[in-house]
């Protein structure tokens, strides 16, 4: 995998992490690309040889069910509390990604940051 498409992953997902209230990006002890509200995580982003890494938040619910198919595995060191991953996400999944990302940041998110998630997403 080329550097600049690892780099053009990063940005899709800092694009969708940011636009969420009060979401910040750090950079962990490891290195990874964090985001958090109001100090937990709900993305993490990496690279190793097989190139982008992207985890995620999620419950055990959506975690097996998201296992069931190809491109989704248990997170190490954090699958046991739901964290979900994928490698190299293609242009089709971003939607799906998105989706789930916004999901991964309601679960960390603090109680008051919901009700503004809520407000703003009235539909």
């Amino acid at each position: 995998m080329k550097a600049e498409d690892s780099a053009d992953m990063l940005q899709h997902v800092r694009d969708i992490c940011l636009a969420l209230p009060e979401a910040v990006e750090i950079i962990d002890g490891f290195g990874h690309k964090t985001f958090k509200i109001n100090g937990k995580s709900f993305v993490i982003t990496g690279e190793n040889e097989s190139g982008f890494n992207l985890s995620f938040k999620s419950d055990r619910e959506t975690q097996e069910i998201l296992l069931q198919k190809e491109h989704f595995s248990k997170t190490p060191y954090i699958g046991q509390h739901g964290w979900v991953s994928m490698q190299n996400p293609a242009e089709k999944d971003w939607a799906e990604l998105a989706d789930l990302i916004q999901e991964a940041y309601l679960r960390a998110a603090p109680k008051r940051m919901i009700k503004v998630w809520n407000e703003l997403n009235k539909k």
